[in-house]
């Protein structure tokens, strides 16, 4: 896989998927950053140009975008979708392959805010993904960052907005 992963992210004359596998690290780099304005636009251009009309307006949509502008973070993370959590369902949690990186999590609102899916994230306790079971040690050290995404159904709009919620030691 790493390989591979080079292998996209170097040779050109893969066309779409050489550019698909830079926008994604960008995305990545967008989110790991706190550039939640590149993170929008690269969300709103792969929603508008990637997403089925019939589909469009969809939050399983929306999710099939994110998973798309994520590519490049699995060389990273073991990325899961709608994974439990505390008490309820993450719509995605990054694992770091690094015990010491940061760990992600990421809650995608249709027709809400960034504000409400990062109170979630927090009232629903997904942070403690991370922290193990009773009586374990923590499996990760990283910070963990929450990232709330929103989408419009009326005006069509992506919006995000990054927290850092918790360090985990």
């Amino acid at each position: 896989m790493d390989k591979f992963n080079d292998l996209l992210m170097t040779e050109n004359s893969l066309g779409y998927v050489y550019q698909l596998a830079k926008k994604s690290e960008q995305m990545l780099q967008a989110t790991l950053s706190g550039d939640t304005k590149v993170m929008e636009e690269i969300l709103q251009y792969a929603h508008n140009t990637e997403s089925p009309v019939l589909s469009y307006n969809s939050e399983a949509e929306l999710s099939a975008v994110v998973n798309l502008c994520y590519l490049s973070a699995r060389s990273r993370y073991r990325i899961e979708r709608e994974d439990k959590a505390g008490k309820g369902f993450a719509d995605f949690i990054f694992y770091p392959e690094r015990k010491n990186d940061d760990c992600i999590i990421l809650e995608l609102k249709a027709d809400g805010t960034p504000e409400e899916a990062l109170a979630q994230i927090k009232s629903k306790d997904y942070t403690l993904r991370f922290k193990g079971r009773l009586g374990e040690n923590p499996q990760y050290t990283g910070r963990i960052l929450a990232a709330g995404i929103s989408y419009s159904r009326k005006t069509k709009n992506i919006t995000a907005k990054l927290k850092y919620i918790s360090p985990l030691v």
